[in-house]
């Protein structure tokens, strides 16, 4: 199975190893192949878990303990995050953990955003949603191709952008800050943090061109039906990355 998609082609070849010897030399597994369906039902799975976990994070943790847990939870998510995609990991325990942690996180944030602009977390869910529908349509109706080029366009733009933003935060803990973001809620309205969130926004979005074409292949080469946990976890971190762009940048505009 060749892919532009160095993560896929990785797993199509680990899924044609298993279905030819099992993967050890044992025989043929029995494990049936993935579908579109088995994505969706673990992708509104794993959706589910981070929003009740997010509820939780919300009600529960006030103060110190609020922001202890977010700062937790945003080391421990992007450790499994690292893990997950780098070891391809399809257990859904490890991958419902990772699901559980973005739900503290954003539970902590979404609260503190919402107690300063009413409505703002529903209006950045329903952006996130809007923007993820009309990927898909747009990838449906082959208007946007994950070609090798457009891939190496996007990995490379948000490679840039989550660079520049783990920079951005580095010189902020050491009191300066280069103005990509505004970590506070409140305060004038500024310019180039408004710019940087759109960029931000436009290269989450078009990585979801990337997951449906990935999705669509693994369909296609009959890969085991565990990958589907695998393909479920590339759209969570899709959309939470989204929804917490639009957040912020509602938050910009809304001040």
């Amino acid at each position: 199975m060749q892919s532009s998609n160095p993560v896929l082609t990785r797993l199509g070849e680990t899924a044609s190893r298993e279905r030819v010897g099992g993967g050890y030399g044992y025989g043929p597994v029995s494990e049936r192949m993935m579908s579109l369906d088995d994505v969706v039902v673990r992708t509104i799975g794993l959706l589910a878990l981070t929003a009740i976990s997010a509820a939780v994070s919300w009600n529960v943790l006030t103060g110190v303990t609020a922001a202890v847990a977010s700062f937790g939870s945003v080391l421990a998510g992007l450790v499994l995050c690292l893990v997950i995609t780098f070891a391809r990991v399809t257990n859904p325990l490890v991958i419902g953990a990772y699901a559980v942690v973005e739900g503290v996180f954003l539970g902590v944030v979404s609260r503190t955003f919402e107690a300063r602009f009413g409505g703002i977390v529903v209006q950045a869910v329903v952006g996130t949603l809007g923007v993820f529908a009309g990927m898909a349509m747009l990838y449906k109706m082959r208007v946007l191709r994950a070609t090798p080029r457009f891939n190496r366009f996007v990995i490379g733009a948000l490679i840039g952008v989550v660079v520049l933003s783990l920079v951005n935060w580095v010189v902020y803990m050491f009191g300066g800050n280069l103005g990509l973001i505004d970590y506070n809620v409140e305060g004038p309205r500024r310019f180039l943090p408004i710019i940087f969130s759109l960029v931000c926004i436009a290269v989450g979005a078009l990585t979801f061109i990337i997951d449906f074409d990935q999705i669509e292949r693994g369909v296609r080469y009959g890969m085991p039906e565990k990958y589907a946990w695998y393909c479920a976890f590339g759209l969570l971190v899709g959309l939470i990355y989204l929804y917490w762009q639009i957040l912020r940048l509602l938050g910009y505009m809304r001040r």
